[in-house]
């Protein structure tokens, strides 16, 4: 399902493929967490709905975000995975954790990781990149 453009504003563009929080989160999942089925991006903190998880999905898949499969141990179930498309998120998601680092007294980002992002976020986003996250 393509989406009608309400602007041809880059940043319009973008919140409309993947801008709403449970989106967002999801593809955190997927991309950092190693999530990769239903049960547990359903189980993820934030506490999202099923039907909301079910259409955020479905809509992640359509546009082009992720890849569903038959998980081939359990044909009841669906393997996620991100596409090319999902992985160019990393740097601007690395950004995002970075700035929340360094403005959120209280975020959840592992102390050796917030370390590393003050010292040298370009080599935290690389790390990122490359799926070498630091604890």
């Amino acid at each position: 399902m393509a989406l009608e453009n309400r602007s041809n504003c880059p940043i319009t563009f973008a919140l409309d493929l993947f801008g709403d929080k449970w989106s967002l989160l999801i593809l955190r999942d997927l991309l950092f967490q190693g999530k990769s089925h239903y049960q547990e991006f359903a189980h993820s903190a934030e506490g999202i709905s099923t039907n909301i998880l079910a259409d955020r999905l479905n809509k992640l898949e359509e546009n082009g975000f992720l890849n569903k499969k038959k998980d081939e141990k359990n044909k009841k179930q669906y393997i996620y995975t991100p596409t090319k498309k999902t992985k160019e998120l990393i740097p601007m998601l690395g950004e995002m954790i970075a700035w929340s680092a360094k403005h959120d007294p209280k975020t959840g980002v592992p102390a050796k990781m917030r370390k590393l992002i003050i010292k040298d976020k370009n080599a935290f986003i690389s790390k990122l990149s490359a799926g070498l996250l630091p604890d």
